[in-house]
């Protein structure tokens, strides 16, 4: 098991190397700030300056007109600086943030449906949300914090030491102490925003799981146990919330007790050095001009160094959600053949599917999925696989699709490794659109007119069912198949493959589970795919879909019979 320090390292290793796309934008976010603390000094040397000349010097208003435009100028400098440092900020962010979220859908490609099969929505969704968005606050605010704290404070001490060394000494002397603590408060954080990303990750699973099988809760008599479960998740996500709420709150206390105590031990000096009471060093050269000055810097002095100390918790935030993000990203996932180097293969020449020599085992499992599978399938044909339940027909639609890589020998689709070109698919839980009829039937071809959709409807005896809605091909389909029964479903995605024309269509158990006249309306579809030059593999019991195929091939124990 990986130790928290080891964990937090690679995290830190792993934020370090994701800033690249954002490297420009935080580096001008830092300068921008530096120009806000630079004329920060311009302003208050002005006031320090107009105060002086006014009260002790005794000169006429008119005569500190330079001063005054000055100072005003330094104001409105220093908010464009500040707004210039949030637009970089946010450009940083963004930046990061996106090549984050291009990785994550990269790498839920390359393990596939298969790989991510024991994922819940829910972790991915937190993932995708709330991990990656946990990452703005480190790169937009803490990391320019730490150049601007490197700069801002030692111009100030280095303006302060140039008036009066005596009161830069003890800004010096008090500096180390907000870093210090700041250091230790926020050791404890880290761990805590960590369990805080495990917590909310695993909550948003819990609760995705149990409203998706509420109905099979409600049929057991298990809608209160799901309710616990969902409670007890929620009080582990309240309990880490207040201890990191507790932390934050201390962290803070202590800060500004020891920048507090260090401005008055500055202004207690400047005021008795004015006043003549002491006498040491250069307290008694002080001017309202210079004692002022000092004055108005100490808070400066301290001010990006609370800043920084605010966004350690954002540092703390990222290190918890880096940790998370590095496991999904890092992680050694299922190489999708998309990645592999197109070779040729002699076997099966002008085949539109090629199975050379496959051997695929699941990574931890003991058994091999297929064993030395050879198949070569001629454009057009329709392939039928038949077999007992595990015997690796559906790793083999898998293979072919793409979702999964063999263990040893290659796959050709179309020339082609798996995935790199756009196939069919139909399974026994077809992917619904949230939306419209025609929205989920224009995923496979987005131009395609709705006569099209309405003759593709009539394949599949849906054109009445739609028609006879309001709303037509308008009408609207949840996520989970609200609006459709299963076999509407299932006949909806036929439609889908018909409209889109893809030259290879593979089949998991298309007809599995639907009544006759159904299951009928179906086989009439596939045929229709078959006429349109489709080259078909398609995995069955039915022995009426199986009568249809050119050849059948049985499969047993990862292995592939022919003849």
């Amino acid at each position: 098991m990986t130790s928290p320090a080891a964990t937090t390292a690679a995290a830190k290793v792993w934020l370090a190397g994701r800033k690249a796309p954002g490297s420009q934008a935080i580096r001008l976010t830092a300068l921008a700030g530096t120009g806000v603390v630079l004329f920060t000094l311009v302003q208050f040397g002005c006031m320090a300056w107009l105060a002086h000349a006014l009260l002790i010097a005794g000169e006429p208003l008119a005569n500190q007109l330079p001063v005054i435009l000055g100072g005003v100028l330094a104001i409105v400098l220093r908010a464009l600086c500040q707004a210039l440092q949030g637009r970089y900020a946010a450009n940083a962010s963004d930046a990061i943030r996106n090549r984050v979220r291009q990785d994550l859908v990269r790498q839920w490609h390359q393990r596939g449906p298969v790989g991510l099969a024991g994922v819940s929505a829910g972790t991915l969704t937190t993932e995708w949300l709330d991990q990656v968005d946990a990452l703005h606050g480190y790169y937009a605010r803490f990391l320019p914090q730490l150049t601007i704290c490197m700069v801002g404070p030692l111009l100030i001490l280095l303006v302060v030491a140039s008036m009066d060394w005596l009161a830069a000494l003890f800004l010096l002397l008090s500096a180390p102490l907000i870093p210090l603590f700041m250091a230790l408060v926020g050791m404890g954080a880290e761990r805590l925003n960590q369990q805080h990303m495990e917590t909310l990750a695993r909550l948003s699973g819990l609760f995705l799981d149990r409203v998706r099988g509420i109905t099979t809760l409600q049929l057991f008599g298990a809608i209160g146990q799901g309710q616990r479960d969902i409670a007890a998740g929620t009080e582990a996500y309240r309990l880490i919330n207040l201890k990191t709420l507790r932390i934050a709150f201390l962290s803070s206390a202590v800060l500004e007790f020891f920048s507090s105590v260090a401005i008055a031990v500055v202004a207690i000096y400047v005021g008795f050095g004015l006043l003549g009471y002491i006498d040491y060093g250069p307290a008694g050269e002080l001017t309202l001009f210079t004692g002022l000055f000092i004055l108005m810097l100490a808070p400066e002095f301290f001010q990006p160094l609370r800043q920084l100390a605010q966004h350690y918790h954002d540092r703390a935030a990222a290190l918890g959600a880096a940790a998370e993000l590095e496991k999904r990203l890092d992680e050694v996932a299922v190489t999708h053949t998309i990645q592999q180097a197109v070779q040729t293969s002699t076997a099966g020449s002008g085949s539109a599917i090629v199975v050379d020599n496959v051997s695929l085992q699941y990574p931890g499992a003991t058994n091999t999925a297929l064993e030395q599978v050879c198949l070569a399938v001629p454009p057009g044909e329709m392939i039928g696989l038949s077999g007992v339940s595990g015997s690796g027909k559906s790793t083999l639609l898998a293979a072919l699709a793409g979702f999964i890589s063999p263990t040893t020998g290659q796959i050709r689709v179309m020339g082609h490794p798996p995935g790199a070109m756009p196939i069919g698919w139909l399974g026994q839980q077809p992917f619904l659109k949230h939306g419209s009829w025609a929205e989920n039937l224009q995923l496979a071809n987005a131009t395609v007119s709705e006569s099209a959709m309405l003759d593709a409807l009539r394949q599949v005896g849906l054109d009445n069912h739609v028609l006879s809605r309001r709303a037509g091909l308008q009408s609207a389909i949840s996520e989970q198949g609200q609006g459709v029964s299963g076999g509407q479903a299932r006949r909806l995605a036929m439609a889908r493959l018909l409209l889109a024309n893809y030259p290879v269509v593979l089949m998991d158990e298309p007809t599995a589970g639907l009544d006759q006249d159904t299951e009928a309306v179906i086989v009439q579809a596939i045929k229709s795919l078959k006429r349109q030059g489709c080259t078909l593999v398609i995995a069955s019991h039915h022995p009426s879909l199986l009568a249809t195929c050119d050849r059948v091939l049985r499969v047993q124990e990862g292995r592939v019979q022919h003849g």
